[in-house]
């Protein structure tokens, strides 16, 4: 299946070590050679590259890891297709508006026999379960709360009703974020760590390369980094539990 990563911090910060060894996973030290695609918020915008080629030979990955874009919310994923071929508009993240803002997805796993009935604007582009799971999502949300946006706490309520019932098809990792936080749920594989004061020196797994941490950062800085399996051999990662919604926000887990 696909792999997830995802970033959520207090100060806009790049992505570029995580995402140097992550992009290694799309065909050199793994098989997820099915596509690929990030997505930064800044502001009100968001930054979306979508490439259909394997990662580890996309020119675009290549600008992505060159190119020190800063945000605080990022989702990427490698795809292995499971359902829908190789093709532009089915890769991940996928972006909509919702209450007047983006909102990015992203998933891994493969659900069967989800056939939801979309009956408002929320349609698939391309023909994945991942976009059907995601314009559910968004039309489910509009239904519960109309044209208002809810507070992030009655948000994480409602996901955590409408997401078993998504992943009751199969498996169902994720990643969701509007740019003021990020929404991750775990199935099966999701682990999270949270950089801070004092910084620590990095080892990727995938890629002979390491970072100082406290060499770039404040010690005001705080990144959460949430991937499918960990990136670095020398960080303490926590791993999600089956069924576990988890909402990050400035680079902190927050407690229901």
């Amino acid at each position: 299946m696909c792999q997830l990563l995802a970033m959520n911090c207090n100060v806009p910060t790049d992505i570029v070590f995580s995402f140097t060894g992550f992009a290694m996973r799309g065909g050199q030290t793994d098989t997820h050679h099915d596509g690929w695609g990030i997505a930064f918020f800044e502001g009100a915008g968001v930054r979306h590259f979508v490439d259909h080629q394997a990662a580890i030979s996309s020119p675009v990955a290549e600008l992505i890891k060159r190119y020190p874009i800063k945000s605080r919310n990022v989702i990427a994923h490698i795809r292995k297709a499971t359902q829908g071929q190789v093709a532009l508009e089915n890769c991940h993240p996928f972006v909509r508006e919702l209450w007047g803002r983006y909102w990015v997805f992203a998933h891994n796993g493969d659900l069967k026999d989800f056939n939801p009935v979309l009956t408002g604007s929320y349609r698939p582009v391309g023909c994945t379960d991942s976009e059907r799971a995601f314009c559910y999502l968004l039309q489910e949300l509009h239904a519960r709360f109309g044209d208002a946006p809810p507070g992030l706490p009655q948000l994480h309520a409602a996901l955590a009703e409408l997401l078993p019932g998504i992943a009751a098809h199969g498996t169902f990792n994720m990643m969701l974020s509007s740019g003021d936080a990020l929404f991750a749920h775990c199935s099966t594989s999701l682990h999270y760590l949270v950089r801070q004061h004092p910084f620590p020196t990095a080892k990727l797994s995938d890629n002979d390369l390491s970072v100082d941490f406290s060499q770039v950062t404040t010690p005001q800085d705080r990144v959460a980094v949430i991937v499918t399996q960990p990136l670095t051999t020398n960080e303490s990662w926590t791993a999600f539990a089956p069924g576990e919604l988890k909402l990050f926000v400035d680079g902190a887990v927050q407690q229901r």
